[in-house]
């Protein structure tokens, strides 16, 4: 791997531990707590007023360093705007539930619709580049099949699914951060082997900027990422996949994100069918909390799994 890489992660991280305990000050005069929902574990309601928006912290780290030393490019910007994008839907959401007190935050209908715009811009641009390919590889094999004009509502789903799914997984103090580090260290090695460079830069800095919040986010949590953190982070994850035309395999390398979303969908349909719970508690970390581990072992060994999963994802793509 390259320096400078080294150097982009390192620099994120310096930045986002120092504006980490400043903003998490701010957060606290401010009073802008979390709101723990009343269906959630009970351990969970000593939680409540925790500093939240945190994903702040390391949107504000690694800005300014991946505009600094990233090589600039169509591929880049794209990643920024899905990012930003998403950011600002989840910014909006935890603007209305902690500083309004409205407790659902942004309406479901306006929070997809704002999600499909910024979808369908960013498809837009990327299409006007010259770069877009509505091919699929599926994992596993060899077999491609070209989408054509249905790509985009792929995209549009794709997008939708993999951001609500890491909103889903930020349930635990450390988990959804520490997952989704794993998943962004798959990118860096696969943009760096096969391109574009441009995102090994973009993926380098938002591990380094994520691992500064890691700090202030593990169990104990001294902040909480928001809608803001897990939105900008799922459209991160989204965008690297599509750039690098990695789509189906994202579902593998990420693959503790997908679980939480199904664990959730089953529990869903199967109480609405029969009555009766599959799991203690959706999503999945909590059904493991209720069933008396610690939210460290359930962190901790969600990470064992995530870390396979990449390793799988890699070894598939011959990233490894």
């Amino acid at each position: 791997m390259n320096l400078q890489l080294v150097q982009t992660a390192f620099l994120a991280f310096l930045i986002g531990m120092i504006i980490a305990p400043i903003f998490i000050s701010l957060v606290k005069r401010l009073a802008l707590g979390q709101q723990i929902r009343e269906e959630g574990p009970r351990k969970h309601f000593k939680k409540a007023g925790t500093p939240t928006m945190g994903g702040m912290i390391f949107l504000l780290a690694f800005l300014p360093v991946v505009l600094f030393l990233a090589p600039k490019d169509v591929n880049l910007y794209l990643a920024l705007f899905m990012v930003l994008g998403n950011g600002l839907i989840g910014f909006i959401d935890d603007f209305l539930k902690v500083v309004r007190k409205q407790s659902l935050g942004l309406k479901a209908r306006s929070k997809i619709i704002g999600q499909i715009i910024v979808g369908v811009l960013f498809y837009l641009g990327w299409v006007m580049s010259g770069q877009a390919s509505t091919v699929l590889t599926v994992p596993f094999t060899n077999f491609t099949f070209d989408l054509g004009p249905l790509y985009l509502l792929f995209l549009l789903f794709f997008i939708l699914g993999y951001t609500n799914a890491v909103n889903l997984t930020d349930g635990v103090d450390g988990l959804a951060g520490g997952t989704a580090i794993l998943a962004m260290l798959s990118y860096l090695l696969i943009a760096f082997k096969f391109g574009p460079v441009s995102l090994s830069y973009f993926s380098a800095a938002m591990i380094g900027a994520v691992f500064a919040f890691l700090v202030y986010n593990l169990h104990p949590a001294r902040v909480f990422m928001g809608d803001v953190g897990s939105l900008s982070l799922g459209g991160a994850l989204a965008a690297l996949a599509v750039l690098t035309k990695t789509e189906l395999y994202l579902l593998i390398i990420g693959g503790i994100f997908v679980i939480e979303a199904l664990s959730v969908i089953i529990q869903v349909i199967v109480f609405q069918s029969t009555g009766k719970r599959v799991f203690r508690m959706s999503p999945l970390h909590h059904h493991y909390e209720l069933g008396g581990h610690s939210e460290w072992r359930v962190v901790t060994g969600f990470w064992a799994v995530g870390f396979v999963f990449a390793v799988i994802g890699l070894l598939q793509l011959g990233a490894l």
